[in-house]
């Protein structure tokens, strides 16, 4: 026995990664259906060997559905996020708007999986921030054995963390660099994105930092630990998927790299490639379409007592959004709803 499963939003690039996923993950489904909005009515999508035509979710009766996955924004999330959990549908998030609501869970299976279980007070789970995600994943297994002080940590977050928008202007620019008359000025981001970094993701708040580190440090201590304290510079990189992130940790206890290492072979999600020598480590493009958290570059930090530094590496339209999305649907099945 399965669920009744919905994707909303499933036209864009978060919601077409949810259907390969469950495809893929061979996640116990007997129903799904794909929403988008009216202006993408009829739009086929793939499910594994299925095509599915999306239907309209303005209109959508959600009764009787047992998961709703959502990648349709926050203003939209906010219209029918309720009506689904009203209706008695479970919905897992992906925008930012519930992830700071202490009514509701904010999840990475890997690192709290026993919080899907405060899912009832809205019926609602949340989805991380991408650059959160695979963050928390790396820090967990540490955290357990040395307990972590401080994180400073310095992002370089490609442009499919802004939706297609992103990687269109991205591909646009570059074109328009070797071809006359096909420049194009900025206009999802706001500097020049191709052969160029911009350390600006999201608004800038009063402190001088931006929404989007302010959500790293408020999201990592709600998932992983309260007392961490957290430090970060996001930047927007030119690359099409694939968030990197340069991580320096600072511990209770000493740990040793060596030791690190063996730690983060073992922990779940997590695949290290770590050798000291030319291409000894993973890059984005080489993460693309891979389930895993990839780490590299581990070493003692020289300038703490018990610091270390490394590098991690993600897809980030995958365990980002999409892969941790349907890793909190198996969570949720697993520990409260027990079907399949």
């Amino acid at each position: 026995m399965g669920y009744r499963v919905v994707v909303a939003g499933a036209t864009g690039n978060v919601g077409r990664e949810m259907l390969n996923i469950l495809a893929e993950r061979e996640f116990p489904v007997d129903e799904i259906v794909a929403l988008a909005s009216r202006k993408s009515l009829g739009t086929e999508c793939s499910f594994g060997d299925k095509t599915l035509k999306t239907k309209d979710l303005d209109t959508f009766d959600f009764t009787g559905w047992d998961i709703a996955l959502f990648a349709i924004g926050s203003e939209a999330t906010a219209i029918y996020a309720p009506k689904a959990a009203k209706a008695g549908c479970i919905v897992i998030d992906n925008s930012s708007l519930y992830r700071y609501d202490p009514e509701v869970p904010l999840v990475v299976p890997e690192v709290n999986p026993e919080a899907v279980e405060g899912y009832a007070k809205k019926n609602i789970i949340a989805n991380p921030n991408c650059s959160t995600a695979q963050m928390v994943v790396a820090l967990k297994p540490l955290h357990d054995r040395a307990k972590i002080k401080r994180v400073v940590v310095s992002t370089y977050q490609s442009v499919s963390g802004a939706g297609k928008a992103g990687m269109d202007e991205l591909w646009d620019q570059t074109k328009g660099m070797y071809v006359p008359g096909q420049e194009r000025a900025p206009a999802k981001f706001t500097k020049q994105i191709a052969f160029n970094v911009i350390p600006h993701i999201d608004k800038f708040m009063e402190d001088g930092s931006t929404k989007e580190e302010w959500k790293m440090v408020v999201e990592t201590k709600k998932i992983l630990d309260p007392k961490i304290k957290v430090t970060a510079t996001c930047v927007r990189v030119p690359v099409f998927v694939g968030h990197s992130e340069a991580i320096n940790i600072e511990f209770e206890d000493f740990l040793d790299e060596e030791e690190a290492r063996d730690i983060l072979r073992e922990a779940p999600g997590i695949m290290v490639i770590d050798k000291r020598e030319d291409g000894g480590y993973v890059t984005p493009i080489e993460c693309v379409g891979d389930y895993a958290t990839f780490i590299s570059r581990i070493r003692q930090d020289s300038t703490l007592d018990n610091g270390l530094n490394l590098w991690c590496v993600s897809d980030n339209l995958r365990k980002g959004a999409a892969l941790n999305a349907v890793q909190i649907a198996e969570t949720l099945g697993n520990r409260v709803l027990k079907k399949g």
